[in-house]
């Protein structure tokens, strides 16, 4: 699949409609999280995302925790369907795309605890115990480009 990364002036309505609707799907719906999702975040990220019949079927955001030292988050990462490599090719394309479209010296996240062999699999490795976050065990992670 061909990635598809753009800042979020750049995005269609259509696109921005179908991020925030996948959004609510795994997160709210799915995994039953209870939060203000469209966070003003969205405004100043990089959005990243695979579209198979004008739907999202894959997504990831970034922005700049710190831009000044070069420190991107990673966030709201998801797949629609799963086992179809969908999750690797989105990572694999948005850590090439980050690295090209934003400066970078370390890209940090929050895995859930679960899928943080999938993370490592990218470099990146665990720096926290484990902790909760909406509901759901966590570790942050960071990958130094």
């Amino acid at each position: 699949m061909k990635l598809i990364a753009k800042k979020f002036e750049e995005l269609t309505t259509t696109e921005l409609y179908e991020i925030l609707k996948a959004r609510a799907k795994i997160f709210i719906v799915e995994q039953n999280i209870n939060f203000q999702d469209m966070d003003d975040i969205d405004y100043d990220s990089l959005h990243c995302f695979f579209m198979e019949n004008n739907k999202v079927i894959a997504y990831i955001r970034a922005f700049y925790e710190d831009e000044e030292n070069g420190i991107v988050r990673l966030g709201r990462a998801l797949t629609i369907e799963h086992q179809k490599g969908y999750g690797k090719s989105l990572m694999e394309q948005s850590l090439k795309a980050v690295k090209e479209k934003m400066e970078c010296k370390k890209i940090i996240g929050h895995s859930q605890e679960h899928a943080l062999s999938f993370y490592e699999q990218f470099g990146f490795r665990a720096v926290s115990k484990p902790f909760i976050e909406e509901g759901i065990v966590h570790v942050a992670i960071e990958l130094d480009v």
